[in-house]
């Protein structure tokens, strides 16, 4: 029995559009069936060469970064790093797409795209250092937090984009996640809020292939997540994440549509992590090392490398030039990491809530009594106190 065969069911009528019906056709906000690339094709020729060379610099930059920060894992100066090695060319265009006035909320493998959009690098790793809980003023850079727990920031850039819109300022919050994220409620709940309120945002997918040690055909049967998009009422946009180009593009027309007030858009990026998790992941436990080899194949800093060679815009000295620069910022942050840092105990408490809790009052007690109870030891000798 449908809802019309009811009794009573002649009396009921809906004002168009019925209450059940979509609103919104789904055909414009499907994605292309594949990711959308340039380098390589026609499409190439219509990209700023400025830019493509600058995105070559930021990507060897990058690179040598993630192999900086990785380094510094193993000598004990930093707790963790989550390596982007492969995913540079989403990260580095994540951070070029934005005005100064945008947002950037990134996950825990974002470093490097806090890094492109300005961030000091050791500022950037004083989290995964374990030394602060965020090592920057995230209102001073425009950069959130950097997100440990999965898809929690998404909410969070939907709340600034609506309510920098109520306010009237002209803000677009781009969230980044990885596809891991996309299995979190946290997701759901980001988008549905964010296509009602048409909020300023970008939802970008950084799609490597693993969450951890999950494949994607073990979190979603969707034809791809940029799929996702549809039920959710924005369109969904899927793109080669190693073609640099590619991803500044598409990211681009995302922030310009979210600019313009035509609400959010998903992108998912099709990538790869070419190193383990973390350094505390054994990744040869759930993938084999001939996959890895075919994927470098596809490695974003030599896909660009050789579209510009081609065309002539780069040739040895450039190349040889990016790395001295990327080399240079290595030895600063290798130089500043290995400076033990100056750390305040109590600053544990500082920025946790606008007003202390009780809790936390007293846990700052407790902490500063044990403190100057060291102090006194350390003036006076074991016999202070007795």
């Amino acid at each position: 029995m449908t809802v019309q065969e009811l009794p009573g069911a002649a009396a009921y009528r809906p004002t168009p559009p019925p209450a059940w019906k979509p609103i919104t056709d789904p055909a414009p906000l499907l994605p292309d069936p594949e990711p959308y690339r340039v380098l390589g094709t026609d499409a190439v020729a219509d990209v700023d060469p400025e830019l493509l060379l600058r995105l070559h610099a930021e990507l060897v930059r990058g690179r040598r970064y993630n192999a900086q920060a990785t380094a510094l894992t193993k000598q004990g100066r930093l707790a963790v790093y989550p390596s982007s090695t492969g995913q540079e060319a989403c990260e580095i265009a994540a951070a070029l797409v934005l005005e100064e006035r945008d947002w950037l909320f990134p996950s825990y493998r974002d470093t490097l795209a806090a890094v492109a959009r300005g961030l000091d690098p050791v500022e950037a790793l004083t989290l995964l250092r374990g030394d602060r809980h965020t090592g920057y003023d995230p209102r001073e850079h425009r950069i959130a937090p950097l997100c440990t727990p999965l898809a929690t920031q998404l909410p969070h850039a939907v709340g600034l984009a609506h309510a920098a819109r109520l306010k009237g300022d002209d803000v677009v919050a781009l969230a980044m996640v990885g596809d891991g994220g996309t299995s979190e409620g946290d997701f759901h709940e980001a988008l549905n809020f964010a296509a009602v309120w048409k909020a300023p945002v970008v939802f970008f997918v950084q799609n490597n292939g693993f969450a951890i040690s999950v494949p994607l055909a073990k979190q979603t049967a969707a034809p791809s997540l940029a799929h996702k998009a549809v039920g959710y009422g924005m369109p969904g946009r899927l793109v080669d994440g190693n073609d640099a180009a590619a991803v500044h593009q598409v990211l681009s027309e995302a922030v310009a549509r979210a600019r313009r007030g035509e609400g959010p858009t998903l992108v998912e990026a099709v990538t790869y992590r070419m190193e383990a998790h973390t350094n505390a992941d054994d990744a040869t436990r759930y993938r084999v090392d001939s996959e890895v080899e075919a994927w470098k194949a596809h490695d974003p800093v030599r896909l660009l490398e050789r579209e510009l060679t081609e065309r002539g815009l780069l040739d040895d000295a450039g190349v040889e030039q990016a790395k001295e620069a990327a080399e240079r910022m290595a030895a600063a942050l290798r130089d500043r990491m290995n400076a033990d840092p100056e750390l305040a105990p109590m600053d544990l408490f500082t920025h946790v809530y606008a007003e202390q809790t009780n809790q936390l009052r007293e846990q700052a007690a407790a902490l500063r009594a044990e403190l100057d109870a060291e102090q006194d030891h350390d003036e006076h000798g074991p016999e202070a106190g007795r």
